[in-house]
């Protein structure tokens, strides 16, 4: 099986620690890269379409963050007309657990799933099977 690139967007630098290191762990990724919030994140990938540098294949995205937050980010995807984008996996990785928070993820077809932090490696595993599934 072909490694996959990760994104990792959350604010929180314990948070950005642990996962980096379940992430090397799971021995899953060819490529792990961080962003404290969605605009960072947002730009990067902006960047890289344009310069037709390898996009990641599964976004962590954290919902609760300073400049923009996971659903304006879900927002500014939305509207790219890049289709490259578009069919990159989001994967919702948030302390709440609020219902709403789950449900307003339901609205967006590249969210492949909402993961409950902490997040371990058989979350990343679960997720590698759903991205095996829906492209299957």
């Amino acid at each position: 099986m072909k490694k996959k690139a990760i994104w990792v967007v959350d604010d929180d630098v314990i948070f950005q620690v642990i996962i980096q290191k379940i992430i090397e762990r799971s021995e899953m990724f060819s490529a792990v890269s961080i962003f404290p919030n969605g605009k960072e994140a947002f730009l990067a990938l902006k960047a890289a379409s344009k310069q037709n540098e390898i996009l990641p294949d599964i976004i962590l995205l954290d919902i609760n963050m300073p400049i923009m937050d996971g659903w304006e980010f879900m927002e500014v995807m939305s509207s790219m007309e890049d289709q490259n984008i578009k069919k990159i996996n989001i994967c919702i990785s948030s302390s709440s657990i609020a219902e709403e928070d789950k449900n307003r993820a339901k609205i967006y077809p590249s969210i492949l799933s909402y993961l409950s932090k902490p997040i371990t490696v058989k979350n990343l595993l679960e997720v590698m099977d759903l991205i095996k599934e829906k492209s299957a």
